[in-house]
């Protein structure tokens, strides 16, 4: 599958530097990291990237992380990157590990955030699902009036105004669907074989997705992760406290 992507060369010339890949989460595009790409644009080429189902990327009926991999892998050849650094976020760091399971030489260094190598057993996105297929089906065209509806399903206003950026002439721009009936595969996850370069798992303090018990798989499967944990933060961790999480990738990517 030929992804949907938006390349940023880097502001200052300096030494040559591996790009940057960064992927996103479930119901986003390639703009979420955005106050990541802004920031390490000016020492590396970034490359956002829509995965598939998600943004002006193909949809698909299959939405496993081993086809996320693989269009990331065939991206990336098309662009003839040969190494790179990837940054993913929540399911885009899930894709961005699988990754390492099929192209192990093509990462240098893997960042993922807020999501841990594991199956999860419990359904998030329930009531999200409910609210966004409500819009489709009431055939609304509005942005004000799907957020009308939205609030009567979801709580959280950031969430609706998240969703909504997805949300373009009465259409979802993610493949609802495909997203509903493949949830389980999204949420899973097969265990990789060790991935043996350097590895940071940023974690929400506040967050539910990256526990404790968690630690044995992740070390079982990336032997040289570390861990950093971003203080009174949830799973946005990036978007509620940039410059914490970008102090800590520039110390992980030696970057001043």
């Amino acid at each position: 599958m030929k992804l949907h992507y938006q390349l940023l060369p880097q502001e200052v010339s300096t030494t040559a530097t591996l790009p940057i890949v960064l992927i996103h989460g479930l119901f986003g595009n390639l703009d979420n990291l955005g106050v990541l790409a802004r920031d390490l644009s000016q020492h590396y080429d970034v490359l956002k990237v829509d995965l598939r189902n998600h943004g002006l990327s193909p949809h698909s009926t299959e939405m496993t992380y081993r086809a996320m991999a693989e269009d990331l892998l065939t991206l990336l050849n098309a662009l003839r990157i040969d190494k790179a650094i990837i940054i993913g976020h929540s399911m885009g760091g899930k894709a961005a590990m699988a990754l390492t399971a099929i192209a192990p030489e093509r990462i240098e260094k893997l960042i993922v955030i807020d999501i841990a190598p594991v199956a999860y057993n419990t359904r998030r996105h329930d009531r999200i699902f409910a609210a966004l297929q409500a819009v489709s089906d009431a055939g609304i065209t509005q942005r004000q009036q799907a957020a009308l509806l939205m609030r009567q399903y979801l709580d959280e206003e950031g969430v609706i105004q998240f969703l909504l950026k997805s949300f373009h002439a009465g259409t979802w721009r993610f493949n609802l669907p495909v997203l509903i009936e493949q949830y389980e595969n999204i949420i899973g996850w097969q265990d990789i074989p060790p991935w043996p370069r350097p590895a940071l798992f940023i974690r929400g303090g506040l967050s539910p997705y990256v526990q404790d018990n968690y630690r044995e798989g992740i070390i079982r499967q990336f032997p040289q992760a570390r861990a950093h944990v971003v203080a009174g933060t949830g799973h946005w961790v990036h978007a509620e406290k940039p410059e914490s999480v970008l102090r800590v990738i520039r110390r992980f990517l030696d970057v001043s």
